[in-house]
């Protein structure tokens, strides 16, 4: 189980409670990760938010048909630590595939059905945690547009 005086080190929570921890930690668990294993696939069904903790997770597009892991699509290291929000937002499917890319990474896996009863619940917890996911959401989205654009600028260039 994860203790209280982690989770009150993690971004999103800093500002909570003890009982709003305590509640935090009823819905988490931590889920360990190697190198090249998938999080979370692109398109599949979005039931959790990720946070990590340890190491780094690679955000990819993954075209049908393409293998895993080819390198061809856009792919970035989130700067947010934050995954999942689209569990938030019909139709409720990743956009992306989450990758682990260090020798090994710790993530928090938090249950999207908890997470909701908690927020109507305790207000303050979830406008804390959808403001924080808010702010992933527009770092990830202004990393994965600038990598599109490179690849793209770079296929266009090698055209010439």
């Amino acid at each position: 189980m994860i203790s209280l005086e982690f989770l009150e080190q993690v971004d999103v929570f800093r500002n909570l409670n003890d009982d709003q921890l305590s509640a935090i930690q009823n819905c988490a668990e931590a889920v360990d990760y190697k190198k090249g294993d998938r999080i979370f696939e692109q398109g599949d069904v979005a039931s959790h938010v990720w946070i990590v903790l340890e190491g780094d997770v690679e955000l990819r597009t993954e075209l049908p048909g393409q293998k895993a892991g080819s390198g061809s699509s856009p792919a970035f290291m989130s700067e947010a630590q934050v995954f999942g929000w689209t569990c938030f937002v019909q139709p409720y499917r990743y956009r992306l595939s989450g990758y682990c890319a260090s020798r090994w990474c710790k993530v928090i896996k938090l249950e999207r059905d908890d997470l909701l009863a908690l927020f109507e619940r305790d207000a303050v917890v979830g406008f804390q945690v959808m403001d924080y996911l808010l702010g992933a959401m527009g770092k990830q989205f202004e990393q994965l547009q600038e990598e599109i654009a490179k690849v793209r600028g770079i296929e266009m260039m090698s055209q010439w």
